[in-house]
């Protein structure tokens, strides 16, 4: 007997229980009453018939599917606030029409001893948030510059300026769950804007309940009737940083937010390298997006500490499995989600000299230094990420530039210790079914000796359908929908 057959008697089943213990519960049977009657006296089980018309197939009946736009932004910052008449127009082109932004950044902070040893600055991160905040809810035909930024309304720590909420699902099971069981949700953590610890548990001291109801974590931000789009997190981990914003209709439909940092920096353990990644739910597909900052050099074999990074994030990263509907089961690690986006300062250098790799960008021969690309080289081999996706690259290498110059770095040095080769080191990838890339192009800012790469994705999403989730609630099952719900993976695969 297949899964679905199983899943779908499983269902009659329960819903099938569910009206005889109502008519058990019932002072006298319908057939004793005037023919008249058999309607008012048997609404439920008309309901609960109606649930299962036109049920062949239980997935396409219950799910349908809807197409999301996701834009994807990486950027080795190099340390550099943004000052003034930085433009994030190029980085946010008003136009995109995108559902949601994952903006991530390397090197937000500069990576001395005081910011990975001590405390981490959080002031650059807010205003970036502002920055953001501006261009994404900007005026049709404006532009925005750093330099109309006012002082931050945003912060990454605790003490972050409450000027209005928006209210964000912790989980959008339809199950009902006592209050009780909220603190082994998945956002016991009071959706925080800085995790302290990979498993979300709260600070000591901090009331853990006290801004929560029964389905809803409050998401404090600042707010306006003009906003297009509602900021959902952000993370810093020393010098990484991720943000994700969000249609503001798309909010109530986001849920099972969870985050997880892995230091891979100073002792294998810091966070001045590694990755933040962020597990999150859109509708009822799941997402994972992860945000790198992996080794550096260009030395021969400095590729595989590369890869070995990527291993123990993918090992290490991991995401509570409990929901607040204890029937479902959330992904734990990075390949267990449905679609996921890899973005970051990836590192990996072409496998030339210096003088080759420039004759070879002098005639704008890509393929030819693709070919040496050691990101390319590891995937194709099979040593890193194996059954991931990648764009095919139209674009110059995004490193290493001059200060505020379009010419790389080499040409200006003379020291052959000090010269860098020009790389693909800023890169986007993904995994996973029901995504396809749209664009893959970076930016021209001269803010670093980076350059932006952005990539736009078009995701499908699984959304149940209102005729179904309606005729559920109506015939008050007390069954969650997502406890009769095969496994998806194993139904979509």
């Amino acid at each position: 007997m297949s899964e679905k057959t199983v899943w779908c008697d499983k269902l009659r089943k329960s819903l099938t229980s569910k009206n005889v213990e109502e008519k058990e519960n019932r002072p006298f049977e319908a057939k004793e009453l005037p023919p008249d009657h058999h309607d008012k006296v048997d609404s439920s089980a008309q309901i609960n018939s109606s649930v299962f018309s036109n049920f062949s197939s239980p997935v396409s009946d219950i799910f349908d599917s809807q197409t999301f736009r996701i834009f994807v932004s990486t950027w080795n910052v190099g340390g550099n606030s943004p000052g003034a008449g930085l433009n994030l127009n190029e980085f946010l082109p008003l136009d995109d029409g995108s559902d949601i932004y994952v903006l991530g950044f390397q090197e937000i902070v500069p990576l001395n001893a005081g910011n990975v040893f001590v405390s981490e600055d959080n002031e650059p991160a807010s205003k970036w948030l502002d920055l953001i905040d501006q261009a994404l809810n900007r005026p049709l035909g404006s532009t925005v510059d750093s330099s109309q930024s006012s002082s931050s309304s945003y912060s990454t720590n605790k003490t972050f300026r409450r000027d209005q909420t928006v209210q964000l699902k912790a989980c959008n099971c339809p199950s009902k769950v006592k209050k009780k069981s909220y603190r082994k949700a998945c956002f016991s953590c009071r959706f925080s804007y800085d995790f302290d610890s990979d498993d979300g548990e709260p600070e000591k001291g901090e009331d853990e309940t006290s801004s929560l109801d029964d389905n809803e974590v409050v998401l404090t931000m600042k707010l306006n009737n003009r906003r297009r789009y509602s900021y959902i997190v952000s993370k810093q981990m020393v010098g990484i940083f991720i943000t994700i914003w969000a249609k503001k209709e798309l909010v109530r439909h986001l849920s099972h937010l969870q985050i997880s940092c892995v230091g891979r920096g100073i002792m294998g353990r810091l966070g001045n390298k590694g990755c933040i990644s962020v597990s999150m739910s859109l509708h009822q597909t799941s997402f994972c997006f992860i945000c790198c900052h992996l080794a550096s050099g260009e030395k021969e074999g400095d590729e595989l500490r590369r890869n070995s990074d990527v291993r123990k994030i993918s090992k290490n990263t991991h995401f509570q499995r409990i929901c607040k509907n204890h029937h479902r089961i959330n992904p734990k690690k990075i390949l267990d989600h449905e679609r996921v986006i890899w973005l970051g300062d990836l590192n990996y250098r072409i496998s030339l000299s210096y003088l080759e790799t420039k004759r070879l960008l002098e005639q704008n021969d890509w393929d030819a230094l693709l070919e040496k690309d050691q990101l390319r080289i590891e995937r194709e081999s099979g040593r890193v990420f194996n059954g991931w996706k990648e764009g095919k690259i139209y674009f110059a290498p995004t490193y290493k530039y001059s200060n505020n110059s379009d010419s790389y770095s080499g040409e200006n040095v003379t020291s052959k210790s000090k010269r860098r080769t020009p790389a693909w080191c800023d890169r986007i990838l993904w995994h996973g079914n029901g995504i396809a890339q749209l664009f893959y192009i970076r930016g021209e800012s001269k803010l670093s000796d980076h350059r932006p790469v952005f990539a736009g994705f078009s995701v499908d999403v699984e959304v149940l359908d209102d005729r179904f989730r309606k005729e559920i609630s109506a015939s008050n099952m007390k069954v969650g929908v997502e406890e009769l719900l095969p496994n998806l993976n194993n139904i979509f695969s």
